[in-house]
């Protein structure tokens, strides 16, 4: 197939080329005249499935012949002579033993790191182990490295290292991946060296960045037979560009810097590498655009002398669109809509990114047109519905049952999927509303018993049965193995899947995400005896880690051409449109992570890789990228209510374009500027909202008929201020739903703290003298633990009450020596017969004096009302007050009333006496009769609003109302009548 040639075979294809097809026309075209077998014989190593399976259908496509040997470089591990290198320890075996090695050094030099950063040190470590044994750096070169540390950080670095020593001293008998990999090929490649192989060996589409790989790559290129074609070559760099790429501290983030390595090794000159066909990209003027553009930066100043050189510079960016979003969502849409025309126009657009987001924002926006795009990244294990009902499981080990976990797997697709779900279903929405109701906010095993007895469902007792084996009590804080963590973790999640019946796992482990996580929980139980005891918090974020890791690929069949690649896909396979998206720092070019142990100068120095390794893979991904037929770049100026920064490459071509105005590189990147515009304008339209009347005030007047008949002294306040408020209650019968995780809010605050003076009063009734701070706040902390499960609300609203308590027991002296207390939440009820009305009260506490006279008192835990709003507003004490002289309350007859007071609990303590002088009983009675008989009237409205005390107050139906379409200064709009 190949010439003798003394010098190493190496050839090379120019961004924008279809890699894959032009390494298969180039192998045919060598290959013309020749037997059938010589194909056949020919032995292709490539880097990814991807790419052999694009080979194979460009074979297939035909004419009919006998295929070459296409082989993944990791197949290499697979040859027969192979067996005295031992199979690899498996990497999750690995991180386990880590894990317990970080977590041992913790334990016993807690100063080294926090324990919560257990899982990130061992990941660290073991990527750290990882590559020093792909690029065959020992435990001694990193011990011999020149470090002058005084604040003692090297020291615990090697603290860390130390405990890992002993993995490359064993090597031999248990090399991990990596170090099988380098031993695999540095086999074979001996073997070459001694009996060179008879048959053309090509590796293709590597760029060498591995160590372990470049070592291989090197070997073929000096056989008989042997080449090495890469990709994305950049024939137009001249050579003492190459020449400038020698040091990696400078270089290494340049797209060309791996092949100056290479061919450096090899002691080939760049400049000389040929082509391995003569196929030219799709735009050779905007390669040569391009190739200026990404110059390292110590040679940027050659942009004056080589920009003036470059010409047509319009034909070169014709084909580019630069689109510049406010957001990402509008990036987004503006993504999605270009993918959409690509469909209805037959071509074949794919969308490369490493923002992972942003390709989630894209799939939904194009969800609108039915269109499902072909990602083939996939979604994360841990997202998926079988990953996060896992999770959701795992979590009822780690901490108290709440409601809000509870109701989170119930409703889950995979909860009770092995029978009949609409029981369940039913069920689950009682128990909802029960506990958004009434609670607790913890569930135990007797609330969902109690809570089975009150339902009429036939089946509810059995299911509640099922709930508390399956839930509650399962809280386990203490460190257990992680064998038995993983068998009781399955064990409860298929109990959870099949239901309340049959003995099954439901449909947990069922279609493509089921398996894929039955998978990896297997794999886990295989490996869990290296892993040790694990609390329950460390055995969930070890969970989450491990399913984060893995992908799982949707079963739907996607739209087959439009698709969603990694930034190494754009190698592998052509498309018509590429779009080149979330151009901004840190999404592309990502963020190197941050080195724990070795900063660049040290990697350097230890023959490890830089941290712009990374960076340069992705502008090399990019330069072959931005070279296809059509482009779109595309970035958000903002994220997350931030500037962001533009990507290092699209920042230099602009400026590149920008700086070259006499061969209309400014037009040119003003026109890719303007069809960038001419996209985010069609969103612009696709977004418009067009115009919808605001609606108007409600003002809504049901029939006399329909409006409510009884209401609470509490309510009227509301009727005054927010009439609306009490048509959406009692003429719709509308209920605000209540939080499911209930909050120590004022509401609970001023029952429970009801609860806590009813009680003391109740205990130092007959005698007086054990009216003291001390049994008070003695009673508050009984009560608060009784009913208040948040310690931070009991120990804020003991405080509360610790500050007014002295106040709280001197005016309750005073008031003992007034009248005695007679009744404690009392019930009472006053008729308006002649309109068939009738108000209801429930008063905190009532006294009675020596003459028969009541005294009425209301505990306020806010601030009692002013007089002036009393009058005028709040009458719940004046009609209180007027109940209680016209019908009494229960059992208590019609008597008058002496005073009724607010006993303030806020602020020190503050008693605020209702103005019963001002406001005599006739006349109140008279006023609220009047205010009923007018809500009587057909034509009176509930206006939404009517006065409000403060325009921030909130209304539990200003939704329902729409306020904010309209606001208190619009006249309300009276419906229903008629």
């Amino acid at each position: 197939m190949f010439d003798p040639s003394d010098q190493p075979r190496v050839f090379g294809l120019p961004p924008g080329v279809d890699f894959p097809k032009a390494l298969v026309d180039g192998l045919r075209a060598r290959h013309t005249g020749a037997t059938p077998d010589a194909l056949a014989r020919v032995q292709l190593i490539v880097n990814t499935r991807r790419m052999a399976r694009r080979i194979r259908t460009l074979f297939d496509t035909g004419p009919a012949l006998l295929l070459p040997r296409i082989n993944l470089i990791t197949d290499l591990g697979e040859h027969w002579d192979l067996a005295h290198i031992p199979d690899p320890v498996p990497p999750l075996r690995r991180r386990l033993e880590l894990v317990q090695l970080v977590s041992t050094l913790l334990e016993r030099q807690p100063d080294l790191a926090p324990r919560s950063a257990i899982f990130d040190l061992a990941d660290s470590l073991a990527g750290l182990m990882d590559e020093m044994h792909g690029e065959g750096v020992s435990p001694d070169v990193i011990d011999d490295l020149d470090v002058t540390d005084q604040s003692g950080h090297w020291a615990r670095i090697k603290s860390f290292l130390g405990i890992v020593r002993h993995y490359f001293e064993a090597e031999q008998d248990q090399p991990d991946v990596e170090t099988r990999q380098r031993m695999v090929i540095e086999h074979v490649v001996q073997r070459w060296q001694e009996t060179p192989p008879d048959h053309p060996i090509i590796i293709a589409g590597s760029t060498g960045s591995r160590g372990a790989t470049q070592v291989l790559m090197q070997a073929v290129a000096k056989l008989p037979q042997g080449a090495v074609i890469l990709p994305g070559f950049d024939f137009d760099m001249p050579g003492p560009v190459w020449g400038a790429l020698d040091d990696p501290m400078l270089s290494e983030d340049h797209p060309q810097y791996r092949f100056h390595r290479f061919a450096s090794a090899l002691g080939v000159i760049p400049g000389d590498i040929p082509r391995w066909t003569p196929e030219t990209p799709a735009n050779p003027a905007r390669n040569r655009v391009i190739s200026l553009a990404l110059r390292p930066a110590p040679v940027t100043d050659q942009w004056l002398k080589d920009g003036p050189k470059l010409h047509d510079l319009a034909s070169a960016m014709r084909d580019i669109s630069l689109v510049e979003a406010p957001s990402t969502r509008i990036e987004a849409l503006a993504i999605a809509m270009r993918l959409r025309r690509a469909a209805e126009d037959g071509q074949t657009a794919a969308l490369i990114t490493p923002d992972r987001m942003l390709t989630r924002q894209v799939t939904a926006a194009l969800d609108r047109w039915n269109i499902l795009p072909d990602d083939s990244a996939g979604v994360p294990l841990h997202l998926s519905p079988p990953g996060r009902f896992l999770r959701h499981v795992a979590q009822l080990f780690r901490q108290r049952l709440t409601a809000e976990a509870l109701l989170t797997l119930l409703k889950h697709p995979l909860t009770h999927s092995g029978c009949d779900r609409g029981p369940h279903l039913r069920l689950t929405r009682e128990l909802e509303l029960h506990l958004r109701r009434h609670g607790p906010p913890y569930p135990t095993a007797d609330d969902l018993r109690l809570w089975a007895e009150t339902q009429k469902d036939p089946i509810a007792s059995q299911w509640a049965n099922w709930l508390t084996i399956c839930f509650t009590d399962r809280e386990d804080p203490s460190e257990r193995q992680l064998a038995q963590r993983v068998t009781d973790h399955i064990a409860l999640a298929e109990r959870i899947s099949q239901g309340s019946q049959g003995d099954g796992t439901g449909k947990l482990w069922t279609e493509g995400a089921g398996r894929d996580a039955q998978a990896a929980i297997t794999e886990l139980a295989g490996q869990a005896p290296s892993g040790g005891a694990l609390n329950a918090m460390d055995y969930n974020s070890l969970f989450h880690r491990l399913l984060a890791q893995k992908e799982v690929r949707d079963p739907t069949t996607p739209h087959p051409k439009i698709l969603i690649w990694g930034t190494l896909e754009a190698r592998v396979q052509g498309a018509d449109l590429l779009i080149l998206a979330g151009l901004n720092e840190g999404s592309w070019p990502e963020t190197p992570k941050p080195d724990p142990w070795l900063n660049r100068a040290l990697r350097h120095q230890a023959g490890l890789l830089l941290p712009e390794r990374r960076i340069g893979l992705s502008a090399h991904d990019f330069q072959q990228a931005v070279a296809a037929p059509e482009v779109w770049l595309t970035r958000s100026i903002r994220s997350d209510d931030a500037e962001t920064v533009v990507s290092r490459w699209l920042n230099r071509l602009q400026n590149l374009l920008s700086g070259l105005p006499d061969q209309g590189g400014k037009q040119a990147l003003d026109d890719m500027r303007a069809r960038g515009q001419k996209a985010l304008a069609q969103v612009a339209l696709l977004e418009a909202p067009g115009y919808t009347e605001p609606a108007t005030r409600p003002a809504p007047c049901p029939p006399p008929a329909a409006r409510p008949a009884q209401l609470s002294v509490t309510e009227i306040k509301r009727l005054i201020r927010d009439p609306y408020a009490i048509y959406a209650k009692h003429v719709l019968g509308l209920r605000p739903l209540d939080p499911l995780m209930k909050v120590p809010d004022a509401l609970l605050r001023g029952i429970v703290l009801h609860e806590v003076l009813e009680q003391f009063i109740r205990e130092t009734l007959d005698d007086p003298t054990l009216c003291t701070k001390e049994a008070l706040m003695e009673k508050a902390v009984s009560v608060l633990a009784k009913n208040v499960p948040w310690a931070e609300a009991r120990a804020m609203w003991l405080a509360r009450m610790d500050r007014v308590a002295d106040w709280f027991i001197d005016t309750e002296l005073v008031r003992r020596s007034l009248a005695d207390p007679a009744r404690f939440e009392a019930r009472g009820a006053a008729e308006l017969s002649d309109l068939g009305f009738t108000l209801t009260a429930t008063a905190d506490r009532i006294d009675i004096d020596g003459a028969g006279n009541l005294h009425i008192y209301d505990y306020k835990t806010g601030t009692p009302p002013t007089k002036d709003q009393q009058l005028y507003f709040d009458r719940q004490l004046l009609l209180e007050a007027a109940i209680a002289e016209i019908a009494g309350f229960g059992e208590m007859a019609p008597a008058k009333v002496e005073r009724a007071v607010y006993i303030g609990l806020a602020s020190g303590g503050k008693e605020v006496h209702a103005p019963l002088q001002d406001a005599p009983t006739e006349k109140v009675w008279r006023e609220f009769h009047d205010l009923i008989a007018a809500y009587m009237a057909p034509d009176k409205g509930y206006t939404a609003r009517r006065a409000m005390h403060s325009k921030r107050d909130h209304g539990d139906y200003d939704q329902l109302a729409r306020f904010g379409e309209w606001d208190i200064t619009d006249d309300p709009v009276k419906t229903g009548l008629g």
